[in-house]
């Protein structure tokens, strides 16, 4: 029994080893070095204030355009220092619980680039995202909230680092966000290798092929296979990380295909998991009040995502 714990735990280190290192840390370096770029010149900030005015159609202030691009380009953690602003600043729960909707909803960076690189459309991902995060927050800022007090902020503008990295070269920036990948990644790597631990553990034990066995009848309605249970109870149950190094090791083996992980990305590339919860309900008491409101918000938005993928694929 001992003796097989230890080769679980040695092939789960030596697969989130490999994930991490040679498909999340290339991704999320260059991908950071290029948003610490646009920040620092200012162009993110440009962006956001420009779609301001429309997205506050759908309840999303300025910052709330910020979050969603952090979100969509950098990886799920990226939006906290936007929502500590938003918690400890004076936006309204409103829209503190509308953009939380939002970005629930969308397509975490640090799972969705990296699927790419085995078949996952990026191109509809993002579509979708945008779409139905929009709806989402739409629907948690005129139903779900309405009842809020009002204490609209509809001036705060959103303020980039750009004075803060004006004498900074080039170089620097892109070195600082390279930096800022490499800490996102190997603060991931712990994580992921204790999520394929468990799986492994629970594919072991048996206990994945009782639930294959009960929920294989109404996927195979939706014409998905049995392959693709692991990876959506690993994503509800440990993250949008180990999801992504599930996925990726079922599609290598062939276990799994391009096909059947774009009809399931709807629902599952999305930070709305215990992981995700956890982090954004601990950031505040302000957002941490509003946590429910952006959950059932989320949810309409993923149905609409999910069912959205499952009729485009």
């Amino acid at each position: 029994m001992l003796e097989q714990l230890i080769t679980l735990a040695l092939d789960s280190g030596r697969a989130g080893l490999d994930m991490g290192l040679y498909i999340l840390m290339p991704i999320m370096v260059i991908m950071l070095a290029i948003m610490k770029l646009l920040d620092a010149k200012g162009i993110l900030s440009w962006v956001a204030n420009k779609l301001a005015p429309i997205t506050r159609i759908f309840g999303i202030p300025g910052l709330g355009v910020f979050a969603m691009i952090k979100i969509l380009f950098v990886g799920f953690a990226a939006p906290i220092a936007t929502f500590v602003i938003m918690d400890k600043g004076n936006t309204s729960r409103r829209y503190i619980a509308s953009t939380l909707a939002m970005v629930m909803t969308m397509s975490q960076a640090n799972a969705s680039l990296p699927l790419t690189t085995v078949g996952l459309n990026l191109h509809v991902a993002l579509l979708t995202s945008i779409c139905a995060g929009l709806a989402a927050a739409a629907f948690t800022y005129y139903i779900l909230c309405r009842n809020f007090e009002n204490e609209e902020n509809l001036t705060i503008e959103v303020k980039g680092s750009a004075a803060e990295e004006k004498n900074k070269t080039i170089f620097q920036i892109l070195s600082d966000g390279g930096q800022e990948g490499l800490k996102i990644v190997f603060s991931m790597i712990p994580m992921l290798i204790l999520a394929l631990f468990v799986v492994n553990i629970l594919k072991t034990s048996g206990a994945i092929t009782s639930i294959t066995h009960l929920l294989a009848s109404p996927l195979s309605v939706l014409g998905l296979s049995e392959s693709t249970i692991l990876p959506i109870i690993t994503k509800f149950i440990a993250g949008g990380t180990a999801f992504t190094g599930i996925t990726l090791d079922l599609i290598n083996q062939g276990a799994m295909s391009p096909l059947e992980l774009n009809r399931i990305a709807g629902f599952t590339i999305n930070s709305l998991d215990i992981v995700g919860v956890t982090v954004y309900a601990a950031i505040g008491k302000r957002l941490g009040g509003v946590i429910r409101f952006a959950i059932y918000g989320a949810l309409f938005g993923i149905f609409l995502r999910g069912v959205a993928h499952l009729i485009i694929f």
